[in-house]
């Protein structure tokens, strides 16, 4: 990226809703130091009442009940996006006694990161780097090298140690499997979910960020895209807490759903 540039993104689902089902949806961006929202537009058809909240982690979450029968939802963003910040000289790794507070939850192991499983593995992965950024490098790479980046390989999320077994997964596994090796470093690390440009096949994309040198860097071992615009919908520990879409009750999946990235 030469500067700023301004993403266009939108996503639609479709459902068929057999009873009213409760749902969270997480699909509006916030603003940030990294990117600005110009512009949104999200609606529901048909109409529904809706009550936004913000999670532990800031996301910003849409509570509602589907109705009965065919539910669909769009959304569409405008978003200035910064220049990707380059790899830096150095960022050092930050011992666990001078991390902030709000980092340490992204050191333990969650749902689908095994941390205490992955220790030996960090550890050869790491060998000779210096510690922090250029770890968390060394494990992306490696990742990307080792582990196949295959649309539609697994339909639902699957742990770190699936993923490592099975040799292949979604983007949403690889940056799984990055983060567990980073906490298993004690380097925080978490996952982001949102808007990739040229991304293909087009769909709602995950990478990882890691917090060293006293602030949290970008990467993403599906494909070396650092200097690709994107859009980050929502933050959190692995995708327990990043899901586009939560429904409580019968399992309903979307009978379609299109998104599209394209500069504004």
């Amino acid at each position: 990226m030469a500067g700023p540039v301004k993403l266009c993104a939108s996503c639609s689902l479709t459902f068929m809703v057999e009873v009213p089902t409760p749902m969270v949806l997480m699909l509006r961006p916030r603003s940030n130091g990294q990117q600005w929202v110009v512009r949104e537009e999200y609606r529901f058809s048909p109409q529904t009442i809706v009550d936004e909240v913000a999670d532990a982690y800031g996301n910003l979450c849409q509570r509602l009940v589907a109705p009965v029968g065919e539910f669909a939802v769009y959304t569409e963003v405008e978003v200035e996006v910064q220049e990707a910040t380059p790899a830096p000289e150095r960022a050092d790794f930050i011992d666990v006694p001078d991390l902030p507070a709000d980092t340490l939850i992204h050191l333990l192991p969650s749902r689908y990161c095994e941390v205490d499983r992955f220790g030996e593995m960090a550890a050869k992965i790491v060998d000779g780097c210096i510690p922090g950024y250029g770890q968390v490098e060394a494990i992306s790479t490696w990742v990307r090298n080792n582990i196949r980046n295959t649309p539609l390989s697994s339909t639902y999320p699957v742990s770190a140690i699936e993923v490592n077994q099975r040799g292949e997964g979604v983007c949403r596994d690889l940056a799984q499997l990055a983060i567990t090796l980073c906490r298993a470093l004690c380097i925080p690390a978490r996952l982001v979910v949102g808007y990739l440009h040229k991304l293909e096949p087009m769909d709602i994309h995950a990478w990882f960020e890691a917090y060293v040198g006293g602030q949290w860097w970008t990467f993403d071992p599906a494909a070396d895209t650092s200097n690709v615009p994107r859009i980050s919908i929502a933050r959190g520990r692995d995708a327990t807490d990043v899901a586009i879409y939560n429904q409580y009750g019968p399992l309903l999946l979307p009978t379609d759903m299109q998104v599209k990235v394209d500069l504004a």
